[in-house]
């Protein structure tokens, strides 16, 4: 398997869908929830809103010395209930600098399990490089802050804070 030259130090140029190209991809996830979550250890709710875009929700499943369990989702309100989507429960590898799909719910209510197939990886977590990319540039991000009371497009951060 042969790189390409570097563009930008982060950036390996390695063909879509190779083992490097998902580590690669994995690497760019990292990067990218670190920009939007710099403190995973704030709070385990977080609500970032972005003047006229759609609330972006963040739960923190599970926290472990290397590893923290996500997810990310936005929620829309349906006849009925609310709709998740995209659901995507994500892990993050605090030693290894990288981040990756675990599964996502689908609208019908199933999981789409973690798949062993390559390209699956590299379908769900390309899509969770393009979202991040999305989210980022809406102006979504949840920083260390103290809480707000509200959320309401006001570009605020709503939290649940980790000693409720």
């Amino acid at each position: 398997m042969t790189m390409l030259a570097r563009t930008q130090p982060s950036m390996i140029l390695a063909r879509p869908g190779s083992l490097a190209g998902l580590m690669d991809l994995y690497e760019q996830n990292y990067i990218r929830l670190r920009q939007l979550i710099p403190d995973l250890n704030f709070s385990d709710e977080m609500i970032s809103c972005a003047e006229g875009h759609i609330d972006l929700y963040l739960s923190i499943k599970e926290r472990c010395k290397y590893t923290t369990m996500i997810s990310l989702t936005y929620r829309f309100k349906q006849p009925g209930g609310i709709l998740f989507q995209p659901d995507l429960h994500l892990t993050i590898y605090h030693d290894a600098k990288v981040a990756e799909v675990q599964h996502r719910v689908i609208r019908r209510g199933g999981i789409i399990r973690k798949n062993k197939n390559r390209q699956h990886k590299w379908k769900m977590n390309r899509f969770l490089y393009k979202w991040l990319g999305f989210c980022l540039y809406q102006g979504h991000h949840f920083p260390s802050i103290l809480p707000a009371k509200s959320c309401q497009n006001t570009n605020q951060i709503s939290v649940k804070s980790n000693s409720s």
